[in-house]
């Protein structure tokens, strides 16, 4: 008891706590909240071993996203065509992206990952109306596109994961022609679905710290269910606007990492 005291206590678990309400807020909206949480919680706790950081940060995660996923189902249709053959190659790839863990370096994704953002951000700023008015995909192949999506985008889930919904909108929204709040709801279903594949596996090896994931669950429920809130009132140019700042961020932090690693 008195460690849980010390605990909450603590600067750095309040500042963590902290980052779980904006990461919860942020991931709710564009994504990215991976970016802001797991180093939080790295910082935190630099101690504990890497498996129950990924655990417990998961578990906080998952609940963050369904939380926003349900908030989104209640107001917006889903373009079921589009995102549910993701969601089931999201699942199977992204187990075999964790295994993929195992025999690469994945320091090596980084710079790949770095070009196809800055692309993506050069695209989203010049075409303005990319994501704002289209809501239902004009496309032939939807079906195979879809299971294509979930395949690479589970695979690097499982196996990187930083920015993974900001990846799946970019996805809808440039392939599929989805608006930017139709792929967002279909971004978070398929997040779902390789949270909760990374999320089992956790859970079978028992290296989850719930007196931790807890409390941060409670808090990135909280931003999610705000963050999902205002984008449902604000619409598809709000979302547009805060998907630039946060791919923007994710460059520079890429950039970093390439750059001074």
């Amino acid at each position: 008891m008195n460690e849980i005291v010390a605990q909450f206590s603590d600067l750095n678990f309040i500042l963590l706590l902290l980052a779980a309400f904006v990461a919860g807020f942020i991931d709710s909206i564009v994504g990215g909240g991976g970016l802001i949480q797991l180093p939080a919680f790295f910082l935190a706790f630099p101690t504990l071993p890497v498996a129950t950081v990924l655990g417990s940060n998961k578990f906080a995660a998952f609940l963050g996203t369904s939380a926003a996923t349900v908030q989104y189902l209640r107001k917006t249709e889903v373009n079921y065509k589009a995102t549910l053959p993701a969601i089931v190659t999201a699942l199977i790839f992204s187990v075999l992206g964790a295994k993929l863990i195992l025999w690469f370096d994945k320091e090596l994704i980084k710079p790949v990952i770095l070009v196809l953002l800055i692309a993506v951000a050069l695209y989203t700023f010049f075409r303005k109306q990319s994501g704002i008015t289209t809501s239902t995909p004009r496309i032939k192949y939807v079906i195979p596109l879809s299971l294509l999506t979930g395949a690479v985008l589970g695979l690097y889930d499982g196996f990187f994961g930083p920015g993974t919904g900001t990846f799946l909108i970019i996805i809808f929204v440039s392939v599929f022609q989805l608006n930017f709040m139709h792929a967002a709801v279909s971004a978070k279903l398929v997040n779902v679905a390789t949270n909760f594949a990374a999320l089992a596996l956790f859970m079978y090896n028992g290296v989850i710290r719930f007196d931790i994931a807890i409390p941060l669950a409670v808090l990135n429920i909280t931003g999610s269910l705000l963050g999902a809130r205002l984008a449902l009132k604000k619409g598809s140019e709000f979302i547009r606007i805060l998907f630039l700042v946060i791919v923007t961020l994710m460059i520079l932090r890429f950039a970093y990492d390439v750059l001074f690693s």
